[in-house]
């Protein structure tokens, strides 16, 4: 299985942007689907996740209202829909694929991991 994390850039503060990943090797129907983010200097830490129909998501406090996870079976894709970004949200973005939703929150629940992509938020 690979993960293509795609769609970040630089956006100003408030504004939004849209990430997305790309399957291959396996339907992303069939995975527990998670963004994560890194920012210099800090840990890799859970932003949302979404289980394998789609159906159920959980999302970090700090984006909970700002940001949507969602899963596109036609494209095999997952994509996080962010608004009213904030300087504090600049980081890498990871997406990953698993197996186990009830775990899904943290990083070792998930089998496959995608390359990143830089979101950069000025003030």
């Amino acid at each position: 299985v690979q993960l293509q994390a795609s769609g970040g850039g630089l956006v100003q503060a408030g504004g939004s942007l849209r990430l997305s990943c790309a399957a291959s090797g396996r339907t992303i129907s069939s995975l527990v689907m998670g963004w994560f983010r890194q920012a210099p200097g800090k840990e890799r830490e859970f932003v949302a996740t979404t289980n394998m129909r789609g159906t159920f998501t959980v999302y970090a406090d700090s984006v909970k209202g700002r940001f949507t996870i969602s899963k596109d079976d036609r494209k095999n894709t997952m994509d996080l829909q962010m608004n009213k970004l904030e300087p504090e949200d600049a980081a890498v973005y990871y997406c990953a694929g698993g197996s186990t939703f009830v775990s899904s929150r943290y990083a070792g629940a998930y089998d496959y991991w995608g390359q990143g992509t830089l979101v950069t938020v000025s003030s």
